[in-house]
């Protein structure tokens, strides 16, 4: 069984000019992105001076030198001139006007008899004005384009030296070689600001996809500890199940299956839940056990003061203040973020400030049942210099999302003397959302 060569389609030559004649993209003005206003408006400047300039000087020379009636000559100035106005947005359409006008300027003074050595087939205004396109063209479109732009530059000439070879040819060299090189740097620049436009870009999208990781790993760390609660709370209930019919005594024989129904129930869901947080830790928390199961208890208010005295053995000169006793009746999670958060804010004290004066204070509201968690430093004394000048603003992140997990308020800021205050409200209820509409 023969098969039959992938058939192929080329591009007519009507459609290949059209796609290289095309713009490459909306008429957005040259420099319009620049935040002086003084650099946006410069060039309207520049090419209103030039077709200004050309306008006159096109008409007075093509009259005066060249001998083209003043009629003619003025009407010519107008078509390579005028256009120039719009070549900010639109450089290849004022191009495609201009280009023409000026092979029929050339025409024109094909059928007039020399005078002396004038340039031709373009005369001094034409070359700057197309020099100038090719400028404002190589700023703005694709190589294609420019190697087509100067291409039919170069095909024109060519025509009009093999019908008059008795002309000079040397205006034509000139400007075929300054037109390579204006449509080459316009190029290159026109590349560069792509380049580092596309650059900015992929940095503004890694620091967003950054933003979005550290937010997940905080998540995903709070996820792990906040397994551990919930899993205190499932095996208690377990227990408690598993045991009433042992210390209560009379239960009916349907209170007992209901016991070991809800003591199954949350067997089970406490393996899920295992089974499912188990992704989140990493291999090596717990030695090596399989699904990393850490054992040690997590931290809680109690351990800030061991936290303080460790801080203090590090040089950090930091007075605590917490009531004695403690509340007992602080949940878990509440427990938890409250020595989480103000871990951070000591590790942050560490790494930015070292050797300032730093107050934690530990209070409990009882008017709106809440947890207040108070770090604040001076600045610092000594010339020592931070350990860290730009922080990664994770501890930040992290201590945001356990506030949030909670329900509640979190204020950090820097403070007039140069100190920072981190400032956390942690209720031990969490407070329900208003309804939205």
């Amino acid at each position: 069984m023969s098969q039959s060569p992938r058939a192929t389609t080329r591009p007519s030559p009507l459609a290949f000019a059209r796609d290289v004649l095309t713009p490459a993209g909306p008429p957005v003005p040259l420099l319009g992105r620049a935040r002086s206003r003084f650099v946006r408006s410069l060039p309207y400047v520049i090419t209103g001076a030039f077709a200004v300039v050309l306008l006159g000087t096109t008409a007075t020379v093509l009259s005066e030198n060249y001998g083209l009636p003043s009629d003619l000559a003025f009407t010519f100035a107008l078509l390579q001139a005028v256009p120039l106005l719009f070549a900010v947005r639109r450089p290849l359409l004022v191009w495609a006007i201009v280009f023409p006008a000026d092979i029929a300027a050339a025409a024109a003074l094909l059928a007039l008899p020399m005078r002396g050595e004038q340039p031709w087939p373009w005369p001094p205004m034409a070359i700057f004005g197309m020099l100038l396109l090719m400028l404002l063209i190589g700023l703005r479109e694709r190589r294609r384009t420019l190697v087509a732009v100067w291409t039919l530059t170069a095909l024109a000439s060519l025509v009009f030296q093999f019908v008059s070879p008795e002309r000079s040819s040397l205006i034509s060299v000139t400007t075929l070689v300054l037109g390579a090189v204006v449509l080459t740097v316009g190029g290159a620049l026109r590349e560069r600001g792509d380049a580092r436009r596309a650059l900015a870009e992929q940095e503004t999208i890694s620091e967003a996809e950054r933003a979005r990781r550290t937010l997940l790993e905080e998540r995903t760390r709070i996820a792990r500890e906040l397994h551990d609660v919930v899993a205190h709370h499932m095996s208690v209930i377990t227990v408690q199940a598993d045991s009433a019919p042992y210390r209560l005594t009379g239960l009916p024989a349907e209170a007992e299956g209901e016991f070991a129904s809800i003591a199954a129930t949350a067997r089970e869901s406490l393996t899920e839940m295992r089974r499912l947080l188990g992704v989140l830790r990493s291999e090596d928390a717990s030695g090596g056990e399989p699904g990393g199961v850490e054992r040690a208890p997590q931290p809680g208010v109690e351990r800030i003061p061991q936290l303080v005295e460790a801080t203090v053995r590090a040089g950090l000169p930091v007075r605590l203040s917490m009531p004695d006793p403690l509340p007992e009746a602080v949940p878990q999670t509440v427990d938890l973020s409250a020595y989480r958060i103000t871990q951070e804010a000591l590790a942050n004290v560490v790494r930015h400030a070292p050797g300032a004066a730093t107050r934690v204070s530990v209070s409990v509201d009882p008017d709106r049942g809440s947890l207040m968690v108070l770090v604040v430093n001076t600045a610092p004394e000594n010339d020592s210099p931070p350990l860290e000048t730009s922080g990664t603003g994770h501890g930040l992140v992290g201590m945001r999302e356990r506030v949030r997990l909670v329900g509640g308020t979190l204020d950090t800021g820097p403070l007039p003397d140069g100190g920072f205050r981190v400032a956390a409200r942690l209720p031990f209820t969490t407070e329900e959302e208003p309804p939205t509409a």
